[in-house]
């Protein structure tokens, strides 16, 4: 509750969801339309946040739609396809090192992207081809 409010007030940004992966990177998902007002000018408030937190973070605008919001939260890196069957979503890179980035050594990314999505949608898995 206190990095929300400490967003908050940075920000002027509603925060619909803060949490941290297993890599210690801090998740701020902001309400949609949201994501240019909570990153500021050139990112500003992304880099005092970080500094005064003394932790990465990364700021992802939410989405109703699952295919959507999985890009947003795999941004910076490039998807191709994104294919929904059931409660498995298959993603496509646009090449083999965006697909090991998304992966993750130990398969630790793909884990960590599949827990984040789990808090707002119904998945049982997320793949890569």
């Amino acid at each position: 509750m206190k990095l929300m409010s400490l967003f908050e007030s940075r920000t002027r940004v509603r925060v619909k969801d803060v949490f941290e992966d297993s890599l210690g990177l801090l998740h701020f998902v902001v309400e949609q339309g949201m994501l240019n007002k909570a990153l500021g000018k050139e990112g500003m408030h992304v880099k005092k946040l970080s500094q005064q937190l003394n932790r990465k973070i990364k700021i992802v605008e939410f989405h109703p739609e699952r295919e959507t919001f999985i890009k947003r939260l795999l941004f910076p890196l490039k998807v191709e396809d994104i294919t929904v069957e059931g409660d498995v979503v298959t993603v496509k890179g646009v090449d083999v090192e965006t697909n090991s980035r998304i992966i993750g050594r130990n398969a630790v990314n793909l884990r960590n992207y599949e827990k984040t999505v789990r808090r707002f949608f119904t998945l049982e898995e997320i793949k890569v081809i």
